[in-house]
């Protein structure tokens, strides 16, 4: 087991102590490179947190020691950049970041190590003002991201070293066995958290109708649909229950999929009186660097964001993640949560708010993943992801125990709808009167348990989401209907719901 003291000599002494699980990957990898000294592309596992950056520069030292070759890295963000290279320096590699100010390099030079990002780099190669017959070894960080792949017809001589937490194409279309050889794979989540290295994650989840959500062409759900979805109120007062029943004075981070969603996110949290930030690629690099100084120092801060902070972010302090989105990339949500696993003396747990029915599609954070046979086979893993619809199936609502506290004076609570729409059928009923049983009994709950009309109205605005429940079983019960008609049912549903509850108290029922 790690121990505190030995978090904070790795943290003093970066390059100079490695873990055995670091150690053991550096040997196997530079193994597989010793056999295959040109031609070759390999791609290393491990997961968000494990030190991908601390094992491909040890490589990188050793590998320029024993060859006298350069080695160059490659990067999809400018912080990244920033980080490798600090990192390298700590290892004792001199190395160069190639950014946009570079616009020649004296050949011969003397480093052996260059830093770039990868539309930089690829600028470079088409003007001709670089080339890269000197390198070696290239290593790919994130190598899931697929612009990489536009710089391999400028190498062809020396071998590549990919590296990620998720070795699944982050385009459907491209298949990563197509431009890696091999894979490698690291410690399981499983094993670091285990070991001490990674905290461990509690799961909450809530479910969230995601029927109207769209996918577009890069196989995710589009920005449009997620903010029409998200932005609505009943979304924006789920996400602050949530809040306050699991992370209330915990240092919070939201991601969201759209910037209005996000700014939405803010405004209700601010309304609400608690103190919060939020973050998009728009704001400046001093604006960026004062709102995450803030949320460092801040203990309780919450900070909302879109993807920005999904990779070259790192604030060991994070206790709680909320999923204000739903994703259909195994990447993306592993990189989300990832921004919640460092452990600290103090921290070895931390929290995880899923309100986009992310753990019904890719299982909890922690658990075991083959792959090799997603390596392999990437075509037959995404197949067997559970659509949304077969999710909704699946799905059963169960009355919260803090809910059905408001409504203790009535005994039977429960309804089964596919229940009552076979009964109808059976004695040959319209189905319609399965709706309006459902209504009555809510009605009798809402009257049930208030003394006034007030207090009534207010039991009746709690069972939103079982009424959204109800509906989207009957409707699926029926032959054919439109998600228009489906959320027109849920919502003249709780007029009639109002409206009768109204009348019931006025008539004593």
């Amino acid at each position: 087991m790690k121990t505190d003291s030995s978090i904070e000599v790795q943290e003093q002494l970066i390059g100079k102590q490695l873990y055995d699980y670091q150690h053991k990957a550096i040997e196997d990898i530079l193994f597989r490179l010793k056999d295959h000294p040109v031609r070759y592309n390999l791609l290393y596992q491990l997961p968000t947190g494990g030190g991908k950056t601390v094992i491909f520069s040890e490589i990188a030292r050793r590998y320029i020691e024993a060859t006298g070759k350069k080695v160059l890295i490659l990067t999809h963000r400018l912080e990244l950049c920033a980080q490798t290279a600090k990192m390298l320096q700590e290892f004792g590699v001199n190395n160069m970041v190639i950014n946009s100010a570079v616009k020649e390099l004296p050949v011969p030079n003397d480093y052996m190590c260059y830093v770039s990002m990868v539309e930089t780099l690829n600028n470079r190669l088409r003007d001709k003002i670089l080339n890269l017959d000197s390198i070696g070894l290239m290593i790919v960080d994130e190598a899931h991201y697929n612009s990489f792949g536009k710089l391999f017809r400028f190498y062809e001589k020396g071998v590549v070293l990919g590296v990620t937490a998720t070795p699944l194409s982050s385009n459907v279309n491209i298949r990563m066995k197509d431009n890696y050889d091999e894979l490698i794979v690291g410690e399981s989540i499983a094993s670091l958290i285990e070991s001490g290295f990674l905290a461990k994650a509690t799961t909450y989840h809530y479910h969230v109708g995601l029927s109207s959500l769209k996918v577009g062409r890069s196989g995710d759900y589009t920005v449009s649909s997620s903010e029409r979805l998200y932005n609505n109120h009943a979304m924006q007062d789920k996400l602050l229950s949530a809040y306050r029943e699991k992370c209330i004075g915990k240092k919070t981070l939201i991601f969201n999929n759209g910037i209005a969603t996000s700014q939405y996110v803010y405004a209700t949290f601010q309304e609400a009186g608690y103190e919060i930030k939020h973050l998009d690629h728009t704001h400046s690099a001093k604006e960026r660097k004062e709102i995450l100084q803030w949320f460092k120092e801040k203990p309780d801060a919450i900070l909302t964001s879109v993807s920005i902070l999904t990779t070259g972010f790192d604030e060991p302090t994070v206790n709680c993640i909320i999923l204000n989105r739903a994703t259909k990339s195994l990447t993306l949500y592993f990189q989300m949560i990832g921004r919640g696993s460092r452990v600290l003396p103090n921290k070895d747990e931390f929290m995880v708010i899923d309100l986009g029915n992310n753990l019904n599609r890719f299982g909890l954070w922690d658990e075991p993943i083959d792959w090799k046979s997603i390596f392999q086979n990437p075509e037959m893993y995404l197949e067997s992801i559970p659509n949304d619809e077969l999710i909704e199936r699946n799905y059963r609502y169960i009355m919260p125990d803090a809910l059905r506290e408001f409504f203790k004076n009535t005994e039977d609570i429960t309804m089964d709808i596919e229940y009552e729409h076979r009964q109808a059928i059976n004695t040959n009923q319209r189905p319609r009167i399965v709706v309006e049983k459902s209504l009555n009994q809510h009605v009798r709950m809402c009257i049930e348990n208030s003394i006034d009309v007030d207090g009534a109205l207010e039991l009746s605005d709690l069972l939103q989401e079982e009424i959204e429940y109800r509906i989207r079983c009957f409707t699926r019960c029926l032959s054919k209907t439109s998600e228009s008609y489906v959320k027109w049912l849920q919502e003249d549903y709780k007029r009639k719901l109002k409206v009768s509850v109204i009348r019931g108290v006025h008539h004593g029922v």
